[in-house]
């Protein structure tokens, strides 16, 4: 364990000090809210809508769950197949030409493209749609996961995105990512929650730590809508204290439900779903607010 956070740490550095000159012109996206109320879904489903529009999409999974994968349609039979950035680390280390002994970063010069950064550390899930995971404790007591954070955050900003590519980051339950400054650079954020008081307290807590980081537009989704006695309680707990760049509801849907955990196809354009088509909206929000109509 401490070899693997070794190689981590040098690749972390490289990563910070070989930084993309600026961000590009494309879209960072981070997904959060608290545990179960279907942030991995709606990046799944908002990741086949972004490519059904015509956009290349890097999937980001850092929750140590890793269920993306799945939800993108990776088959789960084909799990140990997938191998997490965080396990990468020797792999980098040797691409980016240590020698024993040699200095850290002294051979290759990495294009800092996404195409560039995916072909080497991540997975194809179609044409348009990537897939980079961070990694999860492999034993118990195994420790925290700041080494493998770090590393997936410095090469989320290490990328140069064009005008036709999105990140969509799906984050691990709670606040804590904000607290790592895993979203430092992100441009909008999407605050899932379900209509229950402890699942709005998350969200407006990820909200207000979203927009501490600089990341001006947060939309709200609010997931699993029976009623509306449920959108009533959401208004009320609200109480007006946040306002919210663009707020959603999606209706609870047994099609998703039964889908799961591949979800991907129910975003496509030819499939008509009330849940995606209030993806759609929130879609064209982010693409209002990020200059892309």
């Amino acid at each position: 364990m401490g070899g693997n956070n070794s190689g981590i740490r040098k690749a972390t550095r490289y990563f910070r000090t070989h930084r993309a000159p600026s961000p590009g012109s494309g879209m960072r996206i981070v997904i959060a809210g608290k545990g179960g109320v279907g942030k991995t879904t709606t990046c799944a489903i908002l990741a086949s809508i972004f490519a059904g529009a015509g956009m290349n999409v890097l999937a980001v999974d850092e929750d140590p769950q890793q269920n993306l994968a799945f939800s993108l349609g990776y088959p789960p039979e084909f799990a140990s197949e997938i191998v997490p950035l965080a396990q990468n680390a020797a792999y980098i280390e040797e691409k980016v030409g240590v020698r024993p002994g040699g200095a850290w970063g002294g051979v290759l010069r990495l294009n800092p493209q996404v195409a560039d950064v995916v072909e080497r550390f991540g997975i194809a899930i179609d044409d348009r749609i990537s897939l980079l995971v961070m990694g999860s404790v492999l034993n118990a007591a195994g420790g925290c996961l700041c080494p493998e954070n770090a590393l997936l955050g410095s090469v989320i900003r290490y990328i140069r995105l064009r005008r036709d590519e999105v990140i969509l980051m799906d984050t691990q339950a709670g606040v804590e990512h904000f607290g790592r400054a895993m979203s430092d650079g992100f441009s909008q954020a999407v605050v899932v929650t379900e209509p229950s008081f402890n699942a709005y307290t998350v969200a407006e807590h990820s909200a207000f730590l979203a927009r501490d980081l600089g990341i001006r537009h947060v939309h709200l989704v609010i997931n699993k809508v029976r009623s509306e006695a449920d959108i009533c309680k959401i208004e009320r707990f609200s109480g007006g204290g946040v306002q919210f760049t663009s707020v959603h509801y999606l209706p609870y849907n047994e099609e998703i439900i039964e889908s799961e955990p591949d979800v991907l196809h129910i975003g496509e354009m030819s499939v008509e779903n009330p849940v995606v088509d209030s993806l759609r909206e929130l879609y064209h929000d982010i693409c209002a607010v990020a200059g892309q109509t």
